[in-house]
């Protein structure tokens, strides 16, 4: 009898391990440098693999990805009309708590574009405004 609870209980413990190992898992998406005046650019490199081409949260990592990717054309409409612009930079420059973006930077990107403005602020700035600006062209009014 003893031997089966032990049995059972090593299965469940077996099990959740094997599930969250895969929540915790990461996909590899290859990056390249991006224009920091081009928004659009700067999208399908580093938010269109999680967000979708068209910004809906549908794009090929997204599977596998708990909590789904926020459906980007949607931001408008959330916000009662109005373009949430400060709260996007926000999280563009900060980051945030979804655990699916692996950490507090945005997203899993955070160390690729942090090294691409180490030393140049300015550089960072216009990367996150013009960032910011493509994702309010995408809105669905």
């Amino acid at each position: 009898m003893l031997k089966s609870i032990s049995i059972t209980a090593l299965a469940g413990i077996l099990g959740a391990s094997l599930t969250l190992a895969d929540q915790t898992s990461r996909i590899v998406i290859p990056a390249s440098r991006t224009a920091a005046n081009n928004g659009r650019q700067m999208y399908t490199s580093y938010c269109a693999p999680c967000h979708g081409a068209d910004g809906r949260g549908s794009g090929p990592a997204a599977s596998a990805m708990r909590p789904q990717p926020t459906d980007l054309t949607l931001l408008m409409r959330k916000n009662h009309g109005k373009y949430p612009d400060t709260h996007v930079v926000s999280i563009l420059q900060f980051g945030t708590e979804v655990s699916s973006h692996g950490s507090a930077t945005m997203p899993v990107w955070g160390p690729i574009l942090g090294n691409m403005n180490r030393s140049n602020l300015q550089d960072k700035q216009l990367r996150i405004s013009n960032l910011a600006r493509y994702l309010e062209t995408i809105q669905e009014r």
